[in-house]
């Protein structure tokens, strides 16, 4: 996963109105449940179909830290799906999409101005038709670089530009070096 779907998923988890199963039997049994099958779990966290057998008995409460760290992503990847749906479907009709990042901003301005990209640290709130582009590129497994450039396109309009108020003749904005990047919706 890139920085930006990661980002997405971060702030897919804080809208959970209840935590995800704790316990290794809950979470097997969990995932079970949403794949169908034992093997599927297997195949999915990288086990066998006997080991999954065991952890959801309770024959073996301790699985390899990689093993547990995939089991609880998995977990989580899956966990309350109409909420997370609910709350992309409100940022992507009313509320838009916060997002605060440090990063080096590249952009291409008119002659006689300065466009040496720069780190900077933004928290800027998009519009909900960004939010929608955002969240309709990572459904149809955009690259990384193609969600970063519907942000940067945001950036653009909202910050740079302040919604046509200012510097008209800047024509692109590239985010470039991600130091860090969140969003809230």
């Amino acid at each position: 996963m890139g920085e930006i779907e990661d980002a997405i998923e971060r702030a897919d988890r804080e809208s959970f109105t209840r935590e995800p199963p704790k316990t290794l039997k809950g979470q097997i049994s969990y995932l079970i449940k949403q794949l169908g099958s034992a093997k599927a779990v297997a195949q999915e966290i990288g086990v066998t179909a006997d080991s999954v057998n065991r952890y959801r008995r309770g024959a073996r409460k301790h699985p390899r830290a990689d093993v547990a760290a995939k089991i609880d992503n998995a977990v989580r990847q899956r966990w309350q799906p109409q909420v997370r749906k609910r709350r992309q479907r409100q940022a992507a009709t009313t509320g838009g999409i916060t997002v605060e990042t440090r990063a080096r901003f590249g952009y291409t301005a008119p002659i006689g101005t300065t466009d040496d990209g720069r780190f900077r640290r933004l928290t800027v709130h998009l519009p909900p038709a960004y939010a929608q582009r955002l969240f309709d590129a990572r459904e149809a497994k955009a690259s990384d670089q193609e969600m970063r450039g519907i942000i940067a396109e945001g950036f653009k309009e909202v910050y740079f530009q302040d919604g046509g108020v200012r510097a008209m003749g800047l024509s692109d904005v590239a985010i470039n070096d991600i130091d860090y990047l969140d969003l809230d919706y």
